[in-house]
């Protein structure tokens, strides 16, 4: 959990909060979400850390049929968000690749201002 703490939080302007309980860290960038991650039992599984992860609908359609440890998104917009079961069986270079996917995918809604603001950060 601490890696994908660490690489979640070093995001430009990303801030870690807990509005859900200390259970559940809730990534943000300029008040908008791009990540959660949390650690639970979902459905049937084991207990695992999970991360919820924004994604471009058709994208997220295609990682959930690639692997079995990507589901819709737990309480979350299942069109727009995935949940990524942290079990070990997803390459960390591809949860790294959705981390950014995620991150990028809000930045691109902030207002130009906003955006230009992130540059102060890099």
């Amino acid at each position: 959990m601490e890696q994908w703490h660490t690489l979640l939080i070093a995001k430009p302007a990303a801030v870690r909060e807990s509005p859900c309980g200390p259970d559940v860290a809730v990534y943000k960038v300029k008040n908008k979400m791009f990540a959660t991650l949390s650690y639970g039992k979902l459905g049937a599984q084991d207990a695992h850390y999970n991360m919820n992860l924004k994604c471009e609908p058709q994208q997220a359609i295609a990682l959930r049929d690639i692997f079995a440890s990507v589901i819709p998104g737990y309480h979350m917009n299942k069109k727009h968000w995935n949940t990524i079961i942290l079990d070990g069986s997803i390459p960390e270079g591809e949860i790294t690749r959705m981390i950014d996917h995620s991150y990028q995918l809000v930045v691109s809604k902030l207002t130009k201002k906003e955006q230009a603001s992130l540059a102060l950060y890099m």
